[in-house]
């Protein structure tokens, strides 16, 4: 397996760890009865559980169009060291979006946001070139 497709995998079990810390957090705020009862009134999540859900939410966004790039530049055969390296920064700057999310820090958090795009640009710059 490429080094892309095990950053992508990687970056699969990320998510469902996200998935995680969302729905645990979001369960410590509103309790156990609402999390299992039919939500008919939505409790929005606040404090850590807003930012874990907000964190989460923001990587499904992005994860779409990395897996796209990895998923592309696998099958094209441009998948190399280039490619590598932006799934590498992909992958890292993910992980340390959640934590800036989660701890509050909002400037550093925006810059590894920037970091992680940076990662995917990489990997189609090098498809398109």
């Amino acid at each position: 397996m490429t080094t892309d497709l095990t950053i992508l995998t990687y970056t699969g079990l990320l998510t469902l760890a996200q998935m995680a810390l969302q729905s645990f957090t979001y369960k410590a705020q509103v309790g156990n009865a609402y999390t299992v009862g039919p939500r008919d009134q939505l409790i929005a999540p606040t404090g850590i559980a807003g930012r874990a859900d907000r964190a989460y939410r923001n990587l499904l966004e992005a994860l779409p169009v990395f897996a796209i790039g990895v998923l592309v530049a696998h099958l094209a055969d441009k998948a190399d060291d280039w490619t590598a390296l932006g799934c590498w920064i992909f992958l890292i700057a993910r992980i340390g979006f959640v934590c800036a999310y989660l701890a509050g820090w909002p400037w550093v958090r925006t810059l590894i946001w920037n970091a992680s795009a940076v990662g995917v640009v990489m990997i189609y710059w090098r498809i398109l070139v």
